[in-house]
């Protein structure tokens, strides 16, 4: 008997230090899981935007004086690839569309306070040359998109397959690992739903299994009455919701 309790005792002592070292390794490499910089592949124009700590690479479309667009992607997005569909959808809009650090020609490491930081920044230079502002975020960029319109003066929102929060999504996708106590960028669009007051519009892929619709109804359900409007793309999942001409449709109608 004693000697089984050596054994158990081993064995226990084993696996706390296996999910030990688990939980070191995935607080020290979540922002790897997180984020996956791209390099910008089409040739285009762009602006070079000097901030805190990097120096940010926007693609553009000019078009002075029109009401301008700003875009933030998704954590593997490349931006500059986004930009030919946004220019047919949009004619009349000028585009800004921020490389995330480390993405593109950015410089620096992406963090949630950087993105966040980055995106006023690109604001701020818009509104020199633009009264009207309009805002559109995808995937991981609907967090940095919904943050920037509770915190500057925009007319309309439009959120591409978003979250409630990346907390919860990541709880979903590592279950069985303590996620809550260990995440660090926690993009919780739910928190500051509230806050917004523009005319807004959460576009859904049908078959997103990355992030899920429950999460993208959690997020509806805390904007204030009459503020926003949800719509779903039938038959298309979490990277392929772009191609579908309904979301074009449903695009332009959300900006417009």
């Amino acid at each position: 008997m004693r000697a089984l309790k050596v054994v158990l005792v081993r064995v226990l002592s084993a696996v706390a230090l296996l999910c030990l070292a688990g939980c070191g390794a995935l607080y020290g490499w979540q922002r790897s899981l997180l984020y996956h910089p791209q390099p910008a592949r089409q040739a285009g124009e762009s602006l070079t935007l000097p901030v805190d700590g990097a120096t940010l690479q926007v693609s553009v479309r000019a078009r002075p004086g029109a009401p301008a667009l700003l875009y933030f992607g998704g954590n593997a997005e490349d931006v500059s690839a986004t930009l030919p569909q946004l220019a047919r959808l949009f004619p009349d809009h000028a585009l800004y569309l921020l490389h995330y650090r480390g993405y593109g020609q950015s410089t620096g490491e992406p963090t949630e306070s950087a993105l966040h930081a980055d995106a006023q920044a690109l604001y701020e230079h818009a509104r020199h040359a633009h009264s009207e502002i309009k805002i559109v975020g995808r995937s991981l960029g609907s967090g940095v998109a919904i943050r920037l319109a509770s915190e500057r003066a925009v007319t309309r929102l439009v959120l591409l397959t978003p979250y409630d929060s990346i907390e919860n999504v990541a709880a979903e996708q590592f279950s069985w690992w303590p996620v809550r106590w260990l995440i660090r960028d926690r993009f919780d669009s739910a928190a500051v739903a509230g806050r917004i007051g523009v005319p807004t519009t959460l576009i859904a892929a049908e078959r997103d299994t990355l992030i899920r619709p429950e999460r993208t109804a959690a997020l509806m359900a805390r904007f204030g009455p009459g503020v926003a409007r949800l719509v779903v793309i039938p038959g298309v999942g979490h990277n392929d919701i772009s191609a579908s001409p309904i979301y074009a449709r449903a695009l332009v109608d959300a900006v417009r």
